[in-house]
Order: structure tokens, then sequence, then C-alpha cells
């Protein structure tokens, strides 16, 4: 017989923002660490294997501590698959691009995908964007272009980084792949539980990279750190990604994400704080504006859309 679970007390505003401000915080730390990983020779299957496991154990965990039934609607598993494969090729895009260009311009690259979720949410018969959704679009595209220094690389004024294209295209299809991913979150997933979708898409996961990493698919992929730098970065990820990750889904029914989601948009922020403390990564003035200009478009796009 169903017992009806009582609805959790919401946390109290400045609670709430404090608690998604800090999540947002290790999310940042998370990649910083990752770059420092990278730089050390890790691979970066390697290191989403680690983080998806430990984030994995805690979260089967969770869900065997709460007795959630594992079953799904019927139908859904081929969906459930997708979205697996989905966010590892996010995670596996996205790290990729933070191992090739400043972790702060991969992060803003890929926290674009509430522009194409918007989009793609409209071409598969959502509602069209407004007027004032479509001007923020705009400004968070201009804000990018100031963010990637684009004026200076046409003018052949930038430092030469000959990775900058793989790595900003690598962030860009992770804001693409994720946007997927949330549309089908939101459009055939929405009957499952979200501690068990978040525990089997991080299975899914945790498969994949062990399969890409066995069949070679990724070159030095698997790579061990090279020194006791790169282990100690590589330990600091998966506990930040995990413990971050997991707070999250543990805490989400109390924080009211309807109307504070957008404070974790603080992520890029951070990221670019800790980069320039702890890499010596540094962006030029124009390149800081886009930065803000960009957050702050996100900021309002994502206030829109909750309300």
């Amino acid at each position: 017989m169903a017992v009806a679970l009582a609805t959790p007390h919401l946390f109290p505003r400045k609670l709430a923002v404090a608690l998604l401000a800090l999540l947002a915080c290790c999310f940042a730390g998370n990649h910083i660490a990752a770059r420092i990983a990278f730089d050390d020779d890790t691979g970066v299957l390697l290191a989403i294997l680690c983080r998806s496991g430990l984030t994995l154990l805690a979260l089967g965990g969770l869900v065997l501590w709460q007795r959630q039934p594992l079953g799904l609607p019927a139908g859904s598993w081929r969906w459930q698959l997708l979205l697996g494969l989905l966010i590892a090729t996010q995670s596996l895009c996205l790290y990729s691009a933070v191992a090739r260009i400043p972790v702060a311009l991969a992060l803003l690259v890929g926290n674009t995908f509430p522009i194409l979720l918007a989009l793609l949410s409209w071409a598969l018969g959502g509602p069209r964007p407004t007027r004032r959704t479509a001007a923020l679009m705009g400004l968070i595209l201009f804000g990018l272009v100031l963010a990637l220094d684009v004026p200076s690389r046409l003018n052949g004024s930038a430092e030469a980084n000959p990775d900058w294209a793989l790595g900003v295209s690598l962030a860009f299809c992770a804001a693409c792949v994720f946007a997927c991913a949330l549309w089908i979150t939101d459009h055939k997933l929405a009957g499952v539980r979200g501690p068990v979708r978040s525990m089997l898409t991080l299975l899914i996961v945790f498969a994949s990279m062990l399969l890409a990493g066995s069949g070679g698919l990724v070159p030095a992929g698997l790579a061990l750190p090279g020194s006791s730098g790169g282990w100690l970065a590589l330990a600091s990820l998966v506990v930040l990604y995990g413990t971050a990750f997991t707070l999250l889904f543990v805490c989400m029914p109390r924080l009211n994400m309807a109307q504070n989601a957008p404070v974790m948009n603080i992520e890029p922020i951070a990221t670019l704080l800790l980069g320039w403390a702890l890499l010596g990564q540094q962006l030029n003035t124009l390149q800081l504006l886009g930065a803000a200009v960009v957050v702050c478009g996100i900021v309002l796009l994502t206030y829109r859309k909750a309300s």
C-alpha cells in the first residue's frame, strides 16, 4: 500500500541561496582540480570514471536507504539509456575543453545550454521564444564573443593557442548535448524519481567511460597522474563533484529551485576567480566584461523561464 510522502519544508531563502552558492563553488573547484590533474597527464576518461563512480555509490546508497523502487515506466528505458549516453558525452566534451582552454571560458560556453534548450523546445513543438527571451539570447551571444576575445583573434593580436578552436568547439558541443539531455528529462522521463534517474544516468556514464577506456577510443584516456600533485587534484575533483552532486539531490526538495536555481550561475564567476588564483589564468578587461554580460544574461533568462 503506497504511503503519501509529506512535502518537505523549504529552507529559508538566505540559507537556500547560500547553500546553492556553496555547491556552485564546489562544482567550480571540481573543474579547476580537473585542469590541474590534466596538466599532470591524468586521462580525461579516468577523471570521469572516478568522479561518476564515487557519486554513483553515494546516490545508490541514498536510493537504497529511501527504499525507492528502481522500475521505470513502460517505454522509458530507451530514453534513460539515451540520457545516460548524452550526459557521458557532455562530461567528456566539457572536461576535454577544460584541458585545452581557460577553465572559465570553457564553462561560459558550456553554460549557454539555456539558449539551446529554448530553441530545441521551440523546434520540437514548444512555445516560441518571446521577444524578451530572444533579446537576452542575443545579449548572451554578444557577451560570449567578447569573453572569447573574438575581435583580437580576428585581427591576429590574441595570444596563439593551437587548441583554442577545438576547446571552444568541445565546450559548445557539451552545451548542445546537455540541452538535449534536459529536454529528454523534462519531456520523456518526468515520471521517474529524480534520485533513481540520476543513479541510472551515472551508472550508464560509468559503464560508458569504462568501455571507452578499455576499447582505447580516447588516446591516453585512462592515463594515471604523473605525480602526487596530480593524484591530489584527481582526489579533489572526485570529492568536490561527488559531495556537491549528492547534496544537491538530497536538499533539492527544500531549496525552492524554481526561484533560486539562477544562483547556480555563480559557477563561472567562481571558476574565473579560482582559475586566476590557482592556475594563473587571466582574462583581459574586454573578456571580463563579456563574461559578466554572459552570466547576467543567463541569470535573467533562467529567471524568466522559472517565472
